[in-house]
């Protein structure tokens, strides 16, 4: 077949979108496959719980809202951490917000989380007693999930606050930016 002839067939556009898309697929993967070493499955990013977005993009920046934790019977995610949650459970529910912080940040890296060039910032607010002290422990199931996945680059900048209360009785919530390849 001449050459025209297989572009006119097929359509430029559908040519080099498919192209740019086989070039893609053969550099990814490196997450994907670290996730899977670990035994980590991502859950679906959750929807907005009001009148927000749950990432926005500016420039190379992903700004993740604030994400909660992946509620189970073996792992709660609810309550008060110092009275009804110990910080080990509280560790849990932080280390399973931040797979839903990184099931948001593959939305907005369109599935592919080789884009990630780090974690900037991570601001974590744990709902605790008045005497509780220890929100930085809690915070760190999210800091070593993202160090376990992606090394040093997923240690970030952190803040980590103790609160009285929390949307829907979430025991943490967190904030992210990161930094992507666009």
């Amino acid at each position: 077949m001449k050459r025209r002839n297989f572009f006119s067939v097929i359509g430029i556009g559908s040519f080099l979108a498919s192209s740019m898309s086989m070039a893609r697929s053969a550099t990814t993967g490196k997450i994907d496959s670290r996730l899977k070493e670990l035994g980590i499955t991502l859950p679906e990013a959750p929807d907005p719980m009001a009148a927000y977005v749950t990432y926005r993009i500016s420039g190379n920046l992903v700004y993740i809202a604030g994400q909660g934790p992946i509620h189970t019977v073996e792992h709660p995610g609810l309550g008060r951490v110092g009275k009804d949650l110990t910080t080990e459970q509280g560790y849990q529910a932080a280390r399973s917000t931040g797979l839903n912080i990184l099931a948001q940040l593959k939305k907005a890296c369109d599935g592919d989380l080789d884009r990630v060039v780090q974690c900037v910032q991570i601001q974590g607010v744990v709902k605790c007693t008045d005497d509780y002290t220890d929100s930085p422990k809690v915070i760190n199931g999210t800091s070593e999930l993202f160090k376990d996945i992606f090394g040093e680059r997923g240690l970030a900048a952190r803040a980590a606050l103790g609160t009285n209360a929390l949307p829907a009785d979430i025991a943490v919530e967190i904030l992210s930016t990161w930094e992507i390849k666009t």
